[in-house]
């Protein structure tokens, strides 16, 4: 975890980031943009089965381009894949991007979540709400929980949505020996259950009934046989890592394949038929370390920061949060 060094214990304690959020409360959904504005060498890796996202060619390691400019994180589903343009407008604006010619463009990587569930189905983040949270970011303190990204973010939808609970944003950092930071930031709208590893309890997850604070246990009752068929993509975790230590395209992306070990540490079941997981992985600085090392950071913080965003989430008095469950025990 992060030293006193680290006043944030998020993300923004790595030099040269800083994150924002947009959120519509009343329509329950949002965006979550995290800035590296002079560009930071970036992977990714896919483990979805309908991971909706946008801009992403240019993390491999075989695409030209070799840096990115933000990661956009939005809900909206589909729809919300618009946020990007706003954050590119806003890097634009700064002349920030890729430069040719006569013009920069700026790499934003984005990422969605289907969160029509909760609030107004036909509110979704659009570029406005992308550029609102690009005049919203700072290196600071991150609000975690049930703001931007997160806002609608729902988790343990074996019995879809009516038996789930909240989801949200968490990040969290650490600071290892020689100087190198790394910090991770993931909003949870997983299907599956969260898990406290050092209880071995479930904090978040789908509820025997639309009434009950009882929780089912996912992983049991689908080891059991039990089923649920709707179409997927109505799930997803998406995660950000984050150091100062220099990397490679390619080394980032192993870092990014590693941090999905994170998901499934604390999430059961992971990597689901009807989840659309993505991770990415930012590489800026110049600080050196073994590619094992910054992957297995990542792999901790991620865990870490899926568990901080549950337990400060709001059910806006729709749907039970870790504190309801809490309350109720």
């Amino acid at each position: 975890m992060a030293g006193e060094e680290e006043l944030f214990n998020a993300i923004t304690d790595v030099p040269g980031i800083r994150v924002g959020h947009a959120s519509n409360f009343e329509a329950k959904t949002g965006c979550t943009v995290i800035l590296c504005e002079e560009g930071a060498v970036a992977g990714v890796d896919v483990r979805g089965t309908a991971a909706g996202t946008r801009q992403i060619d240019s993390l491999s390691p075989l695409h030209l381009v070799n840096e990115v400019h933000a990661v956009c994180l939005a809900g909206g589903s589909a729809f919300g894949l618009d946020a990007g343009g706003g954050v590119a407008k806003f890097l634009e604006e700064q002349g920030k991007g890729l430069g040719l010619s006569t013009v920069r463009i700026p790499i934003v990587p984005t990422a969605i979540i289907f969160d029509l569930f909760l609030g107004d189905t036909k509110v979704r983040p659009d570029k406005d709400m992308g550029y609102q949270a690009c005049l919203n970011c700072s290196s600071g303190k991150v609000e975690e929980g049930s703001v931007g990204v997160g806002t609608g973010a729902t988790v343990g939808k074996l019995y879809t949505v009516r038996q789930a609970m909240k989801g949200g944003v968490g990040t969290a950092s650490a600071k290892l020996p020689g100087g190198i930071i790394v910090g991770a930031l993931v909003v949870v709208n997983a299907f599956g259950d969260v898990i406290d590893v050092s209880k071995e309890e479930i904090i978040a997850g789908a509820r025997v009934a639309p009434d009950s604070l009882e929780l089912a246990n996912s992983a049991e009752k689908i080891k059991e046989g039990e089923q649920r068929e709707f179409l997927p993509g109505e799930s997803t975790t998406l995660g950000v890592i984050a150091t100062n230590c220099r990397l490679s395209k390619k080394q980032a992306t192993k870092v990014a394949q590693m941090a999905q070990d994170g998901i499934a540490r604390v999430i059961d079941p992971a990597h689901s038929l009807f989840d659309g997981d993505v991770t990415f992985a930012l590489s800026l600085g110049s600080e050196t370390a073994d590619v094992n090392t910054i992957g297995r950071w990542g792999t901790e913080l991620i865990g870490i920061s899926i568990q901080r965003a549950v337990r400060e989430a709001d059910g806006f008095g729709i749907i039970p949060a870790y504190q309801d469950l809490k309350k109720g025990k």
